[in-house]
């Protein structure tokens, strides 16, 4: 039998499309894209990429504790950038909130972002 739920916090970026924060299926969460919008004002962070992607890892954070997990429950991240020399500030920021075994990633060059972001993620939970 599947047990489906939509996951939805405050603390995250309401949806701006179709679509949901995360739905989770038994022990599996799927996590829409996370752009680095601050989920009080919707408006994309200040300060350049380090503060976007910090603020991609604080949104989903929020995502992955509404359905009852954190970043360490994520099995499989996707980063979205829009510059790959970006990708050392990625691995970077993403050391302080990652431990080993880190999860699958990939990491894909884009030519667009909504709301002209630089970063968004996407993962795959479990818990």
């Amino acid at each position: 039998m599947i047990n489906k739920a939509t996951i939805n916090t405050e603390k995250a970026p309401a949806a701006i499309g179709t679509y949901s924060q995360a739905i989770k299926v038994n022990n599996t969460v799927y996590l829409s894209g996370q752009i680095p919008l601050d989920p009080k004002t919707m408006v994309i962070v200040k300060g350049g990429i380090q503060a976007e992607i910090e603020q991609v890892f604080v949104n989903l954070t929020a995502v992955c504790e509404a359905a009852g997990g954190s970043l360490k429950n994520i099995v499989k991240l996707n980063i979205y950038l829009t510059n790959l020399n970006d990708f050392s500030a990625v691995n970077n920021i993403m050391a302080r909130y990652f431990d080993q075994p880190y999860p699958a990633r990939a990491a894909i060059g884009v030519s667009a972002l909504p709301k002209n972001s630089a970063v968004e993620m996407d993962a795959i939970m479990v818990i």
